[in-house]
């Protein structure tokens, strides 16, 4: 028994694509304020677990 050829997807909107793959690469961070940012040292080796 023979494998079904794969199907192809051709893509006919192309604007839409090139806006698509440019969307895909932003990257958004929210970053709060009010949050600890250095954990304190509590003497163990290697980096704080919070």
């Amino acid at each position: 028994m023979s494998k079904p050829t794969p199907a192809r997807n051709r893509t006919t909107n192309w604007s839409s694509y090139t806006a698509s793959l440019r969307k895909r690469g932003s990257l958004l961070i929210w970053l709060d304020k009010e949050m600890t940012w250095l954990a304190p040292h509590d003497g163990s080796p290697g980096r704080p677990a919070v």
